[in-house]
């Protein structure tokens, strides 16, 4: 069924829709400071994973080894802390020690900085200074 109002645009009937998602502030920052007391080092705040996308509220506070996601683009908002994020290159592992990068491009970030991962780049937070608090929008 179609209707055509006098501004020209046309409406089609609909079924109703969910409403979108909402996680306030202080919602992600207990689901952080909980996920925090779980795995020091990389907390997690999840507002929601699925099969399409994933958003994720993530704190660091300290380097992690290089990784890879296969599928799966990334997109990172810096809100908090800075850091030095590592991209492109392959990932090597030192006898003994956690993957890292070479030949990538170290970068650093700060509060307002976004980073766009394409699926299959290596990526790294190589350092972090005191704490770095992204938004991650993985589709």
């Amino acid at each position: 069924l179609m209707f055509v109002i006098s501004t020209g645009a046309v409406l089609y009937a609909q079924s109703p829709m969910p409403p979108g998602q909402f996680m306030s502030a202080s919602e992600f920052a207990a689901a952080i400071q909980q996920a925090a007391a779980d795995r020091p080092g990389m907390a997690v705040g999840r507002m929601t994973n699925t099969d399409d996308y994933r958003i994720n509220m993530i704190q660091r506070t300290q380097a992690a080894g290089a990784i890879i996601h296969e599928v799966g683009t990334e997109l990172h908002y810096i809100t908090e802390g800075a850091g030095t994020l590592v991209t492109g290159g392959v990932i090597v592992r030192p006898d003994g020690g956690r993957p890292v990068i070479e030949g990538g491009r170290a970068q650093r970030v700060t509060v307002g900085d976004a980073l766009l991962i394409p699926e299959g780049t290596p990526h790294w937070y190589s350092a972090v200074e005191g704490s770095v608090t992204y938004l991650e929008v993985r589709f």
